[in-house]
């Protein structure tokens, strides 16, 4: 039989898959490290197991302990898996800008999360930094890993993901690229790489609001450069134990927006569906692949995996917001946004009594109108309703709805966009019908499209 004695013997081993549709426009070979197939979805795992694992050999995490650490998520989901197994209790703090799925998964692992504000500086005593170090300093039994400057981060990559890569290509890498946030990943596999060939080229990518770019190129750590930015994982306004400097050959900043694009289309392109930090990682490379040759071998490290993002990047409403997404919402996308998106009809034959009565129980203002075929063949109005009644007040309950409707209402695909549904709006005309891909039916109105402005 084959199995691992509990989940922590799976970490690593993990996969390397070739990039093809969006790196077309590099002429180099460029393999992606996949490292959400370690159990807890990240290459945090790792780390988190190897700074347990050395802390108990040290003596400073005894049994029945409370581990203690600020985390953007991921390195608290490989505590939490460790702490689950080996019997330890944990409390993590992070920031508010995280996604909420990171803070339910730590949860669920029943770990208690304490959230704190982002806009602080990190010496604030409100931050995440410094309200785990208090904790550390406060909770009995405890021990606060300090991801940032423990040195078994980096180790762990040096022990493990540098030889992965470096037998995966066989010897053949030239060039290792990945976003920078503790530096743990970047300065380990760094280490070992450049010990089997110093020419190998160490890529940093960074965002803008943190410190590393500047500080790496100029030796001044720069406030200034410092302020609150969207991307999860990379970047940072502290300068880590952990990043060695001296490995990394160039840092590239990558924009909130590009990273946020580039993680969607890794989706849509090659079928990873990866964090924030991977769509970074992949904008950068493309920023620099003039420095590119056919003969180069560029390994990107993919750190985490997209379930912790669905609420975010891959939600065309919180990407619409800070202005991410440049093409319009569409008819199919406002029906997806209704609280009742129900198709009510009525049949040709159907009498004005009976209509009449549901659209006072629905509270509707207009209704399509379709024959035996189920093809809308008109629209019923209270408008139209009215002006019968008017024009014979008596006995008018038993009419066929055929007699008295009015032309129907456009029909449009549900790829129709917002600027082409307004052309059909009018004061006369305040709905349309949307046909999506399995041919159903639905109504949008006017007011649909003034929420959704």
């Amino acid at each position: 039989m084959q199995y691992h004695d509990n989940i922590l013997t799976t970490i690593g081993d993990t996969p390397m898959v070739k990039l093809n549709k969006i790196v077309n426009d590099i002429p180099a070979l460029v393999l992606g490290k996949v490292e959400t197939f370690n159990p807890g979805h990240s290459t945090k795992d790792r780390m988190a197991l190897k700074m347990i694992e050395d802390a108990e050999k040290a003596g400073l995490l005894q049994p029945g302990g409370t581990i203690i650490e600020g985390t953007s998520g991921n390195t608290g989901m490989g505590l939490a898996l460790a702490a689950v197994i080996k019997g330890y209790k944990c409390i993590f703090t992070t920031t508010d800008k995280q996604s909420k799925e990171k803070m339910d998964i730590l949860r669920a692992l029943g770990a208690e999360v304490i959230v704190c504000p982002t806009a602080v500086d990190a010496s604030d005593p409100r931050s995440y930094y410094s309200v785990s170090k208090r904790l550390g300093e406060e909770v009995p039994n405890s021990y606060y890993v300090n991801q940032y400057d423990n040195l078994s981060n980096r180790q762990a990559h040096y022990e493990s993901t540098g030889p992965e890569i470096w037998e995966q290509t066989d010897g053949k890498i030239t060039h290792f690229v990945v976003g920078v946030g503790t530096g743990g990943t970047i300065s380990g596999v760094a280490k070992y790489l450049k010990e089997k060939n110093p020419n190998i080229k160490i890529w940093g990518i960074d965002t803008y609001g943190s410190v590393f770019k500047k500080y790496h190129e100029t030796g001044i750590f720069d406030e200034s450069e410092i302020y609150p930015y969207v991307t999860e994982g990379i970047g940072e306004d502290i300068l880590p134990k952990n990043v060695d400097f001296s490995l990394i050959d160039h840092f590239e900043k990558v924009t909130d927006k590009d990273g946020a694009v580039m993680t969607r289309r890794l989706a849509r392109e090659e079928g990873l569906l990866l964090g924030y930090s991977a769509g970074s990682a992949i904008a950068g490379l493309k920023q620099m692949k003039d420095q590119l040759t056919e003969d180069d071998v560029v390994v990107v490290l993919f750190h985490d995996h997209g379930s912790r993002y669905i609420g975010k990047i891959f939600n065309d409403n919180w990407m619409r917001e800070r202005g991410y997404l440049d093409s319009e919402i569409t008819a199919g996308e406002l029906i997806n946004r209704k609280i009742n998106s129900e198709f009510v009809s009525v049949k040709a034959n159907e009498t004005l009594g009976a209509v009449l009565k549901i659209m006072q129980d629905a509270d509707y203002s207009q209704m399509p109108v379709m024959d035996d075929a189920y093809q809308i063949i008109g629209l019923v109005t209270e408008a139209g309703i009215l002006s019968k009644l008017l024009e014979n007040p008596t006995d008018n309950g038993n009419l066929a709805v055929q007699e008295i409707m009015e032309a129907s209402l456009p029909i449009v695909p549900a790829e129709t966009t917002l600027t082409q549904l307004s052309r059909y709006m009018s004061t006369k005309q305040k709905a349309v019908i949307v046909q999506d891909k399995a041919m159903s039916y639905h109504m949008l109105t006017s007011f649909d499209l003034i929420r959704c402005l």
